[in-house]
């Protein structure tokens, strides 16, 4: 079993995608902030890598504690550059969200939201919009039974296409779906992808579910490497077609797939780019890391000053040459992969490259 060799043509592209990621860490311009204002949950994914629950333990963070994290972000930095998303947690469990909306937008900040869909009616997606909502995305892991069955809840699965719906009327709102692919869902993606086209959806995006959290152990959510190339297949051949806009999540170097089942060459953009604020104050990146390489506290630290000159674990990534990455001839190109693919000790729990063995 081997991974297939990259082409000359790839190589070349890649190496040109390297130099300009040198030059963005370099620079690591704020582009993306989440925050995780919430961890209350109206569903009970078995996927779930985080730590939300109906009733969480932790309170909602304050709107002004975060607040003050954007009016430092726009003393150093043009807030119509920097995307707020906010996540959770489900947000829409948070009943002050409209406000938070607004004192976002009006700081100058485009904001977006993460949600299941569950709790979104037209009166609240309106009044969102009323709030600056420019983005949101919405989970949608199948049709029904592998939908329900994934996300715990009878309704999830109508409610959530309801949320679609009501988004593809809103002709002023940028949105997409994300479908977390398992072995159920894998053998309908044919069918899901003529049911979003029919429903008017523009923008589709596929995760594989990372073995953390919940999923850690359930075998059912796990693709096996001839599974994974399957779906990455079906992501090139969906693109070419043209009909919908397909990409697969940001996670993970795929070698030749490279250029052809995303816009972008992969780079992990956590602490580059996109930094979050947790619900407990910490300082981070991307919202999906669940392990501790939080960089501060916004309840100690100033996050501009945290930005600019720390995060060396997210920028300077020679520390992942270890374990199945320590002699690997593609680290050039993949860095380690995606920090959210790494436990508390900073090993990998997974390589995207060796699931596409041939």
């Amino acid at each position: 079993m081997r991974v297939e060799p990259l082409t000359i043509r790839r190589k070349l592209a890649l190496e040109i995608a390297r130099y300009l990621e040198k030059q963005r860490i370099k620079e690591h311009p704020l582009r993306q902030l989440f925050w995780e204002c919430t961890l209350r949950c109206n569903l009970n994914c078995r996927h779930c890598g985080s730590d939300c629950k109906k009733t969480a333990e932790t309170m909602d963070m304050p709107l002004e504690d975060f607040l003050r994290v954007l009016d430092s972000v726009a003393k150093k930095t043009d807030p119509h550059r920097v995307m707020v998303v906010v996540t959770g947690g489900e947000p829409l469990m948070r009943k002050d969200l409209e406000e938070c909306g607004r004192e976002i937008y009006r700081r100058g900040f485009p904001w977006g939201m993460v949600t299941n869909g569950l709790f979104m009616t037209r009166e609240r997606l309106d009044a969102l919009m009323a709030s600056g909502l420019h983005s949101a995305t919405v989970s949608l892991d199948g049709f029904a039974s592998d939908h329900n069955w994934m996300r715990g809840n009878p309704q999830s699965f109508d409610r959530a296409v309801d949320a679609i719906r009501m988004m593809v009327e809103t002709p002023d709102l940028v949105f997409d779906v994300v479908t977390c692919v398992n072995k159920h869902s894998l053998l309908r993606l044919e069918d899901m992808k003529e049911f979003l086209i029919k429903l008017g959806v523009k923008r589709w995006r596929i995760f594989t579910i990372v073995p953390m959290g919940r999923a850690s152990h359930d075998e059912e959510l796990q693709l096996s490497n001839a599974e994974f190339r399957q779906v990455m297949e079906f992501i090139r051949k969906t693109r070419k077609e043209g009909r919908i806009r397909l990409d697969y999540g940001c996670e993970g170097f795929l070698g030749n797939y490279e250029g052809e089942v995303r816009n972008h060459f992969f780079a992990c953009q956590a602490g580059v780019t996109v930094g979050s604020v947790l619900i407990d104050g910490s300082i981070s990146a991307c919202s999906s890391i669940r392990s501790d390489f939080h960089q501060g506290n916004i309840y100690q630290d100033d996050f501009m000053e945290v930005w600019e000159n720390r995060y060396q674990p997210y920028r300077d990534r020679e520390w992942m040459r270890k374990g199945e990455c320590a002699d690997c001839k593609y680290f050039r190109y993949c860095r380690g992969n995606g920090m959210h693919l790494r436990d508390e000790n900073g090993d990998l729990y997974f390589c995207h490259l060796k699931r596409l063995k041939s």
